[in-house]
C-alpha cells in the first residue's frame, strides 16, 4: 500500500508534467498534437523513478505516436523544468506509459451511437 506522501508526490508530479508538457514543451517543439492528458503518475517509494501514463487524442494514430514519441523524447527536459517547479531534493527519473483510455472510451461511444442509429431506423 502506498503511504499518503506518495500518493500526494504522485498528485503533484502528475499536476506539474501536464503542466510543463502543455506549456513548455509544445513551445520548445511543434511535435506536440491533439489533446494531451497525464492520466496517472506513480512515484517509486525511494523517489528516484516515477511512472507517466500519458494520453493522446489527435486526428489520427499517427499524430498520436508521434506526439507520445516526441514527450519520451523530451523526458530529460521535462525533468529540468519539473526540478525547478518542485521542491524537492531529487526529481526522479521519468518514465512514460502509453495510456490508450481516450481512444477506448471514444470507441465505445461510437459504437453505442451506432447502436441507438439502428434502433430508430
Amino acid at each position: 500500500m502506498k503511504s499518503l506522501r506518495g500518493e500526494r508526490l504522485s498528485a503533484e508530479y502528475q499536476k506539474a508534467v501536464y503542466e510543463v508538457i502543455s506549456t513548455k514543451l509544445k513551445d520548445k517543439t511543434d511535435r506536440i498534437k491533439g489533446i494531451v492528458s497525464v492520466t496517472k503518475a506513480d512515484v517509486s517509494p525511494d523517489l528516484k523513478n516515477a511512472k507517466i501514463w500519458i494520453s493522446v487524442f489527435a486526428r489520427n494514430a499517427q499524430e498520436s505516436a508521434d506526439t507520445f514519441s516526441a514527450i519520451e523524447e523530451h523526458a530529460g527536459f521535462i525533468r529540468y523544468e519539473l526540478a525547478h517547479r518542485m521542491q524537492m531534493r531529487t526529481v526522479p527519473e521519468l518514465h512514460f506509459v502509453w495510456d490508450d483510455t481516450m481512444e477506448y472510451g471514444d470507441k465505445i461511444d461510437r459504437l453505442i451511437k451506432e447502436i441507438h442509429k439502428g434502433e430508430e431506423n
